[in-house]
């Protein structure tokens, strides 16, 4: 199997830019590419799905143990021909004084041989102990080649080049130059998510033309070719639910909606489920479904295309208040509340739950966070994890419930996090689970099982 591991040497290096376009550009010779995210994120993988015509599956220390980490990586490498694994910040960065879930300690963990890009604006023969550093800093790590990112110009970068070469043995697979068509626009979340962005086809293509042009496509290929052979796959967990009668799930998907992490998506699909795709931006009714998820995105972005939808804000209404089960994370919940607030602007929303939402200019929830379920969770517990331990997650949020209705009731007590108001998450409403908090099926948390049998108990 052929994998490896692009990181950086601190954020914001381009690194996200040359990902997509050399998975686009390994793709235009031939390769079968798998893409992966280290951590939570839900807009880079977009974009490298883009790119790779695949799914891309996110890999978390924070909510996955590492052997599960390990069997889902090598599981996802046995039909491609190369792995492509994004980092996320620097190589090394991590809060752990050691080190614990960097992007060095996953590159390790999966045997990768890493790629480290360097944004080189404004350095010459500071590269050589730059490297030597990186290179010395962890004897454990294969650190397998360089790409210069942000280039000056040619003589720039056979000065870098020159450099690298006497004081180094790290092969130089790329020198990109510093060009705006690279970029991506970004917002308060990051990186605009592919799904929304105008021409988003248009832009990997351009993006692939320069990384093509500028990087050592052979060179790359021969290291993710020299990456260690991961284990053996272990057989996936059965079910802790036996799947049970089919049922339909209508999942919202749009520009306004597409935050779902793909391995979530295939368990409710192994649990039984039939996914079916509506748009709460231009549909006009939901289709026949025994169950709603709304998953987080951009509402704000399309606050007055969703105000003007009358039809489908009544239609989501009408049908969780007559008892329809539904899940709604962060975008979802800002939809189902009364109003949306942002730039001095507001719309009408669906309504369902009774409070207004507020977008600000920082985020007002962000980070890894740890849940721990009230006695009024809906959903049956099922499987051998205890009542009362910790549920990890993440959050990412720039709105907040303007003034949350004292009468809710919570499905969750938040550990770690902000949530709805720093102490409570999960609003629990007839049969609706409202939270800001993005759940993932790993690790002994068997959401996709769970909400499938709450959805069966109320056929």
């Amino acid at each position: 199997m052929a994998y490896l591991y692009l990181s950086a040497t601190r954020k914001s290096s381009g690194k996200t830019t040359l990902s997509i376009g050399l998975t686009r550009a390994l793709r235009r010779l031939g390769y079968s590419v798998q893409p992966f995210k280290k951590g939570p994120d839900y807009i880079d993988p977009l974009w490298l799905a883009q790119a790779a015509g695949r799914s891309c599956l996110n890999l978390d220390y924070h909510t996955t143990p590492a052997g599960d980490i390990q069997a889902d990586f090598a599981r996802a490498l046995q039909d491609v021909d190369l792995g492509f694994i994004e980092g996320n910040v620097g190589l090394f960065d991590s809060v752990d004084l050691g080190g614990a879930q960097s992007n060095a300690e996953l590159a390790k963990l999966l045997g990768a041989p890493v790629v480290l890009v360097v944004d080189v604006q404004g350095m010459t023969r500071g590269i050589a102990p730059l490297l030597l550093g990186y290179l010395a800093f962890d004897p454990g790590l294969n650190l397998a080649g360089v790409i210069f990112n942000k280039v000056g110009g040619e003589r720039h970068a056979t000065n870098l080049r020159r450099v690298v070469d006497h004081y180094t043995d790290l092969p130089v697979l790329g020198s990109v130059p510093r060009l705006a068509a690279l970029g991506i626009e970004e917002r308060h979340l990051g990186l605009m998510p592919s799904n929304e962005a105008d021409a988003a086809e248009a832009k990997v293509e351009r993006i692939t033309d320069l990384v093509a042009e500028h990087v050592d496509l052979a060179g790359v290929v021969r290291i993710s070719a020299a990456a260690a052979v991961p284990p053996e796959p272990r057989p996936r967990s059965p079910q802790l639910l036996a799947v049970g009668t089919p049922v339909r799930i209508g999942i919202a998907r749009d520009d306004a909606f597409g935050f779902y992490y793909p391995d979530d998506l295939a368990g409710l699909r192994r649990g039984g489920a039939e996914l079916v795709s509506f748009s709460p931006v231009a549909d006009s009714d939901l289709p026949d479904v025994d169950a709603l998820f709304i998953g987080g995105g951009f509402p704000e972005m399309r606050m007055r295309e969703l105000e003007a939808n009358k039809a489908m804000r009544a239609a989501v209404a009408d049908r969780i208040r007559a008892g329809l089960p539904a899940y709604a994370e962060c975008g979802g919940l800002m939809y189902l509340s009364e109003r949306l607030h942002w730039h001095g602007r507001s719309a009408e929303m669906c309504g369902v739950l009774r409070a207004e939402v507020a977008m600000h200019d920082r985020p007002q929830g962000r980070g890894y966070v740890r849940l721990v379920e009230t006695r009024a969770f809906p959903w049956p517990r099922r499987g051998k994890r205890p009542a009362g331990q910790d549920i990890r997650a993440h959050e990412f949020h720039h709105s907040a419930v303007v003034a949350p209705d004292p009468d809710w009731v919570y499905g969750y007590q938040v550990l770690r996090g902000q949530g709805i108001d720093g102490r409570h998450d999960g609003i629990v409403q007839g049969n609706l689970l409202a939270n800001y908090a993005h759940l993932r099926a790993v690790g002994g948390v068997a959401w996709t099982e769970r909400f499938l049998a709450h959805i069966r108990a109320l056929a």
